[in-house]
């Protein structure tokens, strides 16, 4: 039997901050949203802001829970907050028929799901049945049976005339922005070299933490979150970010089939320990719960595979990526990224350790083809080349043959703030009514290889 259903308005809320901003919020506007299921805080962060095209009514279906309570919260405290509140009006739908009903009304045109990974392929496959535009956090899927129901996905998406699309953020960081523009200088760069194995072209690692602060608050996570079966072991999950920033960085605006142009290496994964305190401290549960069971290893600690790292050649290049979770972070510190990209002139490394307090920064440094001199007149050349783009950056020598690229505070946008623009560069899709035309088939080609790997990776003992 469904649990009593129920229907919460936040209208109210919303019109003060509306009234107060001088907003006509009820005006309908083009495109209106669908919150599917917020199981993760990600789907309240595309609500940070407000956009012009989007109609500030926003219809959230969700079971009743703890998870829906916590989005609801996140979104009221953007609306309340006293620096350019939003004004978003939440009307939320209770129930474990919550995707039938939303299926049945079709209240919006955009679907944006974040949440449990182990249904979201499911939610996604029936959301564009329905003709609904999908917008859907990282990953799509997180096993191989997935990756196929997504190939179909997107042919059904095709044929239905509606945009499947996943949030890709880490694009929108200054540093990796830059690191791809160095590297498209041939006369600088050198391109790529085609790396080896044992010394890939690209190396590409994240290092995660289960437990940290969202806007300034501590992040509670479900119980499921530990569980790779519903979140995804780590070769599926952050690794999507580390595939898709590979592929276009390297290849930009380039179709890639996976087909012909990705040859799996080798994969591995193993496992992060987390004590029963430190997940009551990041779950507020005092109890693992029984699904969790067949994680805990004989000390009575949770054996989560959140870590993984994949080898692969991509059109001719080799590739490394690699994510790393630990329960939290040394004070003062955060997540970090590792990221290098090796030319034949200039080898481009984004670190994010102590020297640079923890905030990533953009190395440029020679490989020796050419002499201090001519290398550091190739970079000054560069440099006022992407200033024209990239206004106020400049570089300044750390040795000889290293260079640390200097980006103004009004280039540096944060983690949160990057949903934004993720949602805005897919509202301009909707708007035109296309994606370019890589854009799909890269997608597929990047689930394609982290499922891949996963499937290789579960068959050696770790």
């Amino acid at each position: 039997m469904n649990k009593p259903q129920k229907l919460i308005s936040f209208l109210a809320v919303g019109c003060l901050v509306a009234c107060h901003t001088g907003q006509d919020n009820m005006q309908q506007k083009d495109i209106r949203l669908i919150t599917l299921a917020p199981g993760h805080f990600h789907a309240a962060l595309v609500q940070k802001s407000m956009y012009p095209q989007v109609d500030s009514l926003v219809h959230v279906y969700a079971p009743e829970g703890p998870e829906l309570d916590a989005h609801l919260a996140l979104v009221n405290q953007y609306n309340t907050r006293t620096d350019n509140p939003t004004y978003w009006q939440e009307e939320a739908y209770q129930g474990d028929d919550f995707l039938e009903k939303m299926l049945a009304e079709r209240k919006g045109n955009v679907v944006v799901l974040a949440g449990n990974n182990q249904y979201k392929i499911d939610y996604i496959s029936q959301s564009v049945d329905a003709g609904l535009n999908v917008l859907a956090d990282k990953p799509m899927v997180i096993n191989q049976a997935g990756f196929s129901k997504l190939e179909a996905a997107f042919d059904n998406a095709s044929k239905k005339g509606v945009l499947l699309y996943d949030i890709m953020t880490e694009r929108y960081e200054i540093n990796t922005m830059l690191q791809k523009a160095l590297s498209q200088l041939p006369e600088f760069f050198g391109g790529l070299v085609p790396g080896s194995a044992d010394n890939p072209a690209i190396t590409k690692e994240s290092v995660h933490h289960f437990f940290k602060e969202v806007s300034g608050n501590p992040l509670i996570r479900p119980a499921w979150f530990y569980d790779t079966k519903q979140q995804g072991e780590g070769l599926v999950d952050v690794t999507t970010h580390l595939v898709d920033l590979v592929q276009w960085e390297s290849f930009p605006d380039q179709v890639i089939d996976y087909r012909k142009d990705i040859q799996l290496v080798g994969a591995r994964r193993w496992p992060t320990r987390v004590t029963p305190e430190q997940f009551s401290r990041s779950t507020g549960l005092d109890v693992v719960p029984e699904f969790l069971s067949e994680t805990v290893d004989d000390n009575g600690n949770l054996a989560i595979f959140a870590n993984g790292e994949i080898d692969y050649i991509l059109k001719g290049v080799h590739a490394k990526v690699s994510v790393i979770w630990n329960f939290e972070a040394p004070q003062g510190t955060g997540d970090t990224h590792y990221s290098i990209m090796r030319g034949a002139y200039a080898n481009l490394v984004i670190r994010q350790g102590e020297e640079e307090q923890y905030k990533p920064v953009l190395y440029v440094e020679s490989t020796g083809k050419r002499d201090a001199k001519s290398f550091e007149a190739a970079l000054a050349k560069a440099i006022g080349q992407l200033a024209e783009t990239y206004d106020g950056i400049a570089f300044e020598p750390q040795s000889e043959g290293r260079y640390r690229i200097v980006v103004p505070p009004s280039l540096v946008t944060t983690h949160e703030e990057h949903f934004a623009q993720v949602t805005e560069k897919y509202l301009s899709f909707l708007q035109s009514g296309a994606m370019p035309d890589w854009e799909v088939p890269n997608m597929i080609a990047k689930y394609y290889l982290t499922t891949k790997a996963l499937a290789e990776a579960q068959t050696v003992t770790p």
